[in-house]
């Protein structure tokens, strides 16, 4: 679950074509304190899920492993750390937004959820 979820914030962070630091960093300290993880193992976790992500071929093959592992209240903490990722440079890409809708429907998430994690994770 660990680099499913890593790889789905690196494809966060690439959503946008914009490699902004500040998306990767917030995707550092957010896996760090999800899984509990030390500096170097959450850089080294961050570091594998950028490899997954330029291997992965669909989103489904990362959310298929979501569904069949977590519940909704699970996934849908997946769903706020992409939120946090995207907005970490002050901005909402269509591309990202794009991506989360995306995520949030392979993860069966309702469209309400989509909408008030977004809200929520705005002034972060």
């Amino acid at each position: 679950m660990r680099l499913v979820t890593a790889a789905l914030l690196v494809e966060t962070a690439r959503a946008d074509f914009d490699d902004a630091p500040e998306e990767l960093a917030v995707a550092r300290r957010l896996i760090a304190g999800h899984f509990d993880l030390g500096e170097a193992d959450s850089a080294e976790l961050l570091a594998s899920a950028e490899a997954r992500a330029d291997a992965a071929v669909s989103l489904f093959e990362f959310t298929r492993s979501l569904n069949e592992r977590l519940d909704e209240m699970q996934k849908l903490r997946v769903l706020e750390m992409m939120w946090r990722v995207a907005h970490a440079d002050g901005r909402i890409d269509k591309h990202e937004e794009h991506l989360l809708r995306r995520v949030a429907d392979l993860l069966h998430l309702t469209h309400a959820d989509f909408v008030r994690l977004r809200h929520a994770t705005a002034n972060d």
